[in-house]
């Protein structure tokens, strides 16, 4: 197969893994910037392509898509679909993974339990919102972003006012969500390929800090989840239609809740922690995809 690897830096090591295990497996890698295919923007937010460029030819794509190109990245995803190209994250599934109400909308539907969690759209629904999640101390969230960036624990409720206010200025919403403060800072990643969950790691803050990314200076140890969490990072990332998904889940008295999804899961630290070659199940994964698409077609 011809691989198609979505990434704007070549030397990351989620990439630079993938582009490893594809040549592992005989398949030809093509690394592809996401933002050197030419789009042009329309009227009404959309991408246009290029006349004057070819779209790469790939047999399959695995996207990695920063969250500062979310909506580039969206469209040249959506491109290579429209061309029959099967990929391990569809358009679709990556756009509603990356807007954290929409996500959390869509688990609730399917009645996956969440953290109790409230949009905030202007100063004037801030108290009941809050209210509405248990009260202080409260996370604080924008709509996107990702490895920790965009959330904050207030303790204030003039913390709480100075964000809504700023926010509402530039008339962008926010999420309050309920802190669980039984959880110390923890929580568990599961890297799911496929409908089956490959790895899993115990994330913990750094000290004085409350988000457990690593990438925020948390600490990761491979542990064996329970059946309970894997049923549930399965059925979240079904949920949203992603074959590739990093599901984080935080244990409350009132048992596991699902945090949010990532569409394009770091793999150094799930690789690192546990020893499990997630690059390569990732590529497996698109072998059967393509192996599907090809029977269709027959």
């Amino acid at each position: 197969m011809r691989i198609g690897i979505l990434s704007r830096n070549p030397s990351l090591y989620s990439t630079r893994r993938l582009l490893e295990a594809a040549r592992l497996c005989g398949h030809q890698p093509l690394l592809i910037d996401t933002v050197q295919l030419a789009l042009r923007l329309q009227p009404g937010g959309r991408f246009r392509w290029s006349s004057w460029q070819r779209l790469p030819v790939v047999d399959g794509l695995i996207p990695r898509i920063g969250s500062s190109v979310t909506a580039y990245g969206v469209a040249v995803v959506r491109k290579f679909e429209q061309a029959g190209t099967v990929t391990t994250a569809t358009a679709d599934a990556i756009a509603q993974s990356r807007n954290k109400m929409r996500s959390l909308h869509l688990l609730q539907a399917a009645g996956l339990p969440t953290p109790r969690t409230e949009l905030v759209t202007a100063v004037a629904e801030l108290h009941p919102a809050l209210a509405a999640v248990g009260g202080l101390p409260v996370i604080v969230k924008t709509l996107r972003g990702t490895q920790g960036r965009g959330v904050i624990l207030a303790n204030k409720l003039e913390t709480v006012e100075a964000i809504c206010t700023a926010l509402a200025n530039f008339n962008l919403p926010m999420l309050l969500q309920e802190y669980i403060a039984e959880a110390e800072g923890k929580d568990t990643r599961l890297l799911v390929v496929g409908g089956r969950v490959k790895a899993a790691m115990l994330r913990t803050a750094a000290v004085g800090e409350f988000r457990s990314n690593l990438h925020q200076g948390g600490t990761a140890v491979a542990i064996q989840p329970d059946l309970l969490m894997k049923q549930l990072a399965v059925q979240a990332a079904a949920v949203h239609n992603l074959g590739v998904a990093g599901v984080d889940i935080i244990q409350a008295r009132r048992g596991p809740l699902i945090l949010e999804l990532n569409s394009s899961p770091g793999l150094e630290g799930i690789e690192t922690s546990s020893g499990v070659d997630v690059a390569l199940a990732i590529v497996r994964y698109l072998e059967q995809l393509h192996r599907h698409q090809q029977r269709a077609r027959k």
